[in-house]
């Protein structure tokens, strides 16, 4: 990966319904060479997908929560994390250390919808022992953008 893919890819986190024409502008490349590139950088996975980022309150999920589940034995991870993968409302799902062995993100409505997640589906999958969930108040930042650029400039590169 060179300074033009990082270019490219930091451009597509911006926005990633940018014309060809104009990232071919930004970075000194024509339209063909914009789209051999990033179809490189798709088939090797640096991109693993093109989406638009909707507004939590305009879409009526406007409570934000993190669930931390401990499971019992490790043998329930495999049917846990299939359960959460096809929960819509499970948004991230992190394996921690410490005392859990779970870190959801999930977005629902209301309280309600949220008490009847964690109560008829999280706590009832196979291993769950515990939650604990913590409620946002806010989220001053919230973003799915990589700092590409700043990470290899403190790891010493270019």
């Amino acid at each position: 990966m060179d300074d033009i893919d990082l270019s490219l890819l930091d451009a597509l986190q911006s926005d990633d319904r940018t014309s060809y024409a104009d990232l071919g502008r930004a970075v000194g490349l024509s339209i063909s060479g914009v789209n051999a590139r990033l179809k490189k950088l798709v088939a090797a996975r640096y991109i693993r997908e093109f989406a638009a980022r909707l507004d939590p309150a305009r879409v009526g999920l406007d409570l934000c929560a993190f669930i931390q589940v401990v499971l019992e034995r490790s043998e329930h991870d495999a049917s846990f994390i299939e359960a959460v993968l096809q929960n819509p409302a499970i948004l991230e799902c992190h394996h921690i250390t410490g005392d859990f062995s779970y870190l959801l993100k999930v977005r629902v409505r209301n309280t309600a919808t949220l008490e009847q997640l964690i109560t008829d589906e999280v706590k009832r999958l196979p291993g769950v022992v515990r939650t604990y969930t913590t409620i946002a108040l806010s989220s001053p930042k919230e973003t799915s953008r990589l700092d590409i650029r700043g990470s290899a400039k403190r790891l010493g590169e270019s």
